[in-house]
């Protein structure tokens, strides 16, 4: 992934963080990237972007997987 893409791409910190202080944080850390909030269980494509990164959430709004770009 880091070879492929630019700046910091995983956030392992952030796991068990509200969502949407951990999308503030993965957008302040890397300009480059937009962090989008999923709710788990939700579809996704399975496309890879170097511009995106998915910040799962349960229905509490906590962070459930250590954000990544892609």
């Amino acid at each position: 992934m880091s070879d492929q893409c630019e700046g910091k791409d995983s956030w392992p910190e952030l796991l068990g963080v509200e969502g949407t202080v951990a999308k503030a944080t993965i957008e302040r850390e890397n300009s480059l990237v937009e962090a989008v909030i999923v709710l788990e269980g939700s579809f996704v494509t399975a496309d890879f972007r170097c511009d995106r990164v998915r910040v799962w959430v349960n229905t509490a709004g906590i962070v459930t997987r250590v954000p990544v770009i892609g």
